[in-house]
């Protein structure tokens, strides 16, 4: 985990491993990641809520279905379960992913 939740100091971890996120903090049912996809998002629907705030780029997000652009600082909710992804998504992409509360997702 790192002193400092900055991008610069997400992304120089994320170089350090071999996946397209890394985990950054944890407290709680709180985990933040870093997430830089290439190319293409594969992820399949996560066991938790989540918050996705992007730092840099743009393109479509895709959630539940509906498509929509996104841009850097905007902030999407992803409910446990539910089928999205990034797509057509600019080279600089990267985004703060928030996942939180019990498998499932919470009520209400």
């Amino acid at each position: 985990m790192h002193d400092r939740l900055t991008p610069t100091a997400a992304l120089a971890a994320l170089e350090k491993v071999e996946t397209s996120f890394a985990a950054i903090f944890r407290h709680g049912s709180l985990e933040v990641e870093i997430y830089r996809p290439v190319g293409v998002d594969p992820q399949t629907p996560h066991r938790r809520d989540e918050l996705y705030v992007v730092i840099a780029g743009s393109g479509q997000f895709v959630c539940d279905g509906v498509r929509r652009p996104f841009e850097p600082g905007e902030v999407l909710f992803v409910p446990a379960g539910m089928e999205h992804r990034f797509e057509g998504f600019s080279e600089d992409f990267c985004t703060w992913v928030f996942f939180y509360g019990p498998d499932g997702g919470e009520v209400g």
